[in-house]
């Protein structure tokens, strides 16, 4: 079955980085656009990034536009999330996707349990 296991979260301080990985098993990972949502309490889950099958095509959300980059490895079967000038309001749980609709960054079928990322003021 698909697996998708993200890695790499934790607690920062505001102004900090964080990389993001995910680990995709059971698909052929090349014929799956991937992406990068998060959930912060009380709030709607959100696509942060997305990325195409050959990563020649990202798209990003405007609150993180010029902060994060999204990037592929198509050999290891796995997708990451370059996150800097981390801000508080970025305090969420980030899911990896398999999936995603570029254009309208809306979600696909298959998902990780998610990595919980803290950024301390």
């Amino acid at each position: 079955q698909v697996q998708l296991v993200e890695s790499g979260g934790g607690l920062v301080q505001a102004g900090g980085s964080l990389r993001l990985s995910c680990a995709a098993s059971g698909l052929t990972f090349s014929n799956y656009a991937m992406g990068w949502f998060r959930q912060a309490p009380g709030k709607a889950r959100e696509c942060v990034a997305a990325i195409n099958w050959s990563g020649a095509i990202k798209a990003y959300a405007d609150s993180v536009k010029g902060r994060y980059t999204i990037s592929r490895d198509n050999v290891k079967n796995a997708v990451y999330l370059q996150m800097n000038n981390l801000k508080p309001e970025d305090t969420a749980v980030y899911y990896c996707n398999a999936g995603v609709t570029i254009a309208t960054m809306k979600q696909g079928n298959f998902w990780g349990r998610g990595t919980q990322v803290t950024v301390s003021s």
